[in-house]
């Protein structure tokens, strides 16, 4: 009977423990970060910008949200990453809460000297997640890039994150790179990380006003563009556009393109849409140094033919084929050579060495970056036409007849 008495005073006393989290957090009391914009700071090393989100003015439903703007963005600086938050409380008056931060904009400035020195804060956090996306800022601060409104998404940082996704899935230029992405890079001993660019293009002044959003072509807007190559985790320079597409295929992350070719005498004239690409590269050894073999398997359609063309015949198909083939191949051999100039090998041959002759590797790993400058890289394409489209002649083909 005691032992039944003491059990019930116990449970009485553990009761009012049990019916709330220890760790709890009102909504009420927590800023929600969507974004962190990084720059190089004068009295101090950084200068940071928080975008927060507001959330009654992206609400949607029959409730409706505010007219207001749907962030607020405060700046504080620190020479650390956490001095900069803990600095950030005489600004705001709630605690930042980074569990939906989607977004890192780091500046040009600080990626070529300081960007080892924010990492581990990324890394560290338990509320950040390192799946969050991260991106340099081109030709502007990266405070103008958290602080741009955008007129399609609500939320401006997934506009960005949107973008490169869709950007990836569609043309090839760009690919997701996130934190954890980022570091593996820079822990590799073969392989060094890239980031996304991203411009404020237009008046970049007006990209923060609210009257930006009143008109049906803004007069600011933010754009993907190009791809950060790093060394030893400094900024080293940038491969862009079509070389840039040539470095996606490279690392097999190109869902779909467009490919343009000369026919009859006419630039672009034929346009080829991958469908379905994979890459696959290997390495073997020639007299004691590694060889790196790149084959692409690419499969498409004919998405435009603006000129006279029978595409009925196979001959003509096959054709076709090679010039892609060429073209693709192009593409990747000029990217290969950004690279080599640059000396950092962001494609991960070093690790293919690696897994291929770890014996080798001990001996080429502590300059494997001048080995890669000079490094042989061998490129086979394989493209095919598997669609022409629902018009076969076009109608080029019957005019002036």
């Amino acid at each position: 009977m005691k032992r039944y008495l003491l059990l019930s005073i116990c449970v009485l006393f553990l009761l009012p423990s049990l019916t709330a989290c220890w760790n709890q957090k009102e909504l009420t009391d927590l800023a929600f970060v969507m974004a962190i914009g990084i720059d190089k700071g004068k009295n101090q090393k950084f200068n940071v910008s928080w975008q927060l989100v507001n959330p009654g003015n992206v609400s949607s439903g029959q409730t409706g949200g505010g007219q207001g703007l749907p962030i607020a963005v405060y700046k504080s600086s620190g020479d650390t990453i956490t001095e900069a938050a803990r600095r950030a409380t005489k600004k705001i008056s709630r605690r930042l809460y980074y569990a939906h931060t989607n977004l890192v904009v780091i500046s040009e400035g600080v990626a070529k000297t300081d960007l080892l020195d924010l990492i581990d804060a990324l890394d560290r956090d338990p509320e950040f997640r390192t799946t969050t996306e991260m991106v340099i800022a081109r030709g502007t601060s990266a405070e103008n890039l958290v602080s741009a409104l955008t007129n399609l998404d609500k939320l401006p940082v997934s506009k960005i994150t949107k973008e490169i996704k869709s950007t990836q899935n569609m043309l090839g230029e760009n690919m997701s790179v996130n934190v954890d992405d980022f570091i593996s890079g820079l822990i590799s001993s073969g392989k060094e990380p890239i980031l996304n660019g991203y411009l404020v293009m237009g008046k970049k002044e007006e990209a923060q006003k609210a009257e930006n959003l009143q008109s049906t072509q803004s007069d600011a807007y933010l754009e993907a563009n190009g791809l950060a190559i790093f060394k030893n985790g400094k900024l080293k320079g940038w491969i862009e556009n079509n070389n840039a597409r040539g470095a996606i295929w490279i690392l097999n992350k190109v869902k779909s393109t467009d490919i343009n070719v000369e026919w009859n005498g006419k630039k672009d004239a034929i346009s080829m849409a991958s469908i379905r690409t994979k890459t696959k590269v290997s390495v073997n050894f020639k007299n004691g140094k590694p060889v790196i073999h790149i084959r692409i398997e690419d499969e498409g359609w004919i998405s435009e033919a603006n000129t006279a063309i029978d595409l009925t015949n196979p001959k003509v198909i096959e054709k076709l084929d090679k010039l892609v083939e060429k073209e693709i191949k192009r593409q990747i051999v000029n990217a290969v050579n950004a690279a080599q100039k640059k000396k950092s090998d962001i494609f991960g041959f070093g690790e293919r060495v690696h897994r291929a002759d770890p014996k080798l590797w001990k001996k080429l790993k502590k300059n494997w970056n001048e080995q890669f400058a000079s490094l042989e890289v061998n490129v086979e394409v394989d493209s095919y036409i598997r669609r022409e489209g629902i018009r076969t002649k076009p109608f080029w083909s019957t005019m002036n007849k």
